[in-house]
């Protein structure tokens, strides 16, 4: 049985929109942690440029509406879900990541899924565009 944890994305103290959505993003893309980018998926992005295409899609959702909002902003959602040790494989884990992602994000928005094997356990992290 799996354990999901919804974790929203903040601009950081010092840190710009671009540095958060970089810093999220290089940890869940960690070829240590994804078999060398093997266990990255994506939608509506491709997971060498999603930094940039975030960031795009963030640009081009403030110039239409012309919201702004302050540190409070929501900027991507960290959504993470861990298997016990042995319970599904990385790819299992992967392809569930994915069904998971696609419900969350409606097909609406971008997504990235990586799926973390360097540990005991199996565990992904997506990372949404709120855009």
């Amino acid at each position: 049985m799996a354990t999901t944890r919804l974790m929203p994305l903040h601009i950081g103290k010092g840190q710009t929109a671009g540095d958060a959505i970089k810093r999220a993003l290089g940890y869940i893309k960690d070829p240590v942690k994804t078999e060398n980018g093997i266990l990255v998926t994506s939608y509506g992005c491709t997971p060498q440029t999603a930094e940039a295409e975030f960031m795009l899609m963030r640009r081009e959702y403030l110039t239409i509406t012309g919201r702004r909002r302050g540190k409070d902003d929501v900027l991507a959602y960290r959504l993470r879900q861990s298997f016990k040790p042995g319970e599904i494989t990385p790819e299992e884990a992967n392809r569930i990541g994915c069904e998971l992602a696609k419900r969350f994000a409606h097909g609406q928005h971008a997504y990235v899924v990586a799926t973390h094997a360097d540990r005991c356990h199996v565990q992904h992290v997506l990372c949404k565009g709120r855009f």
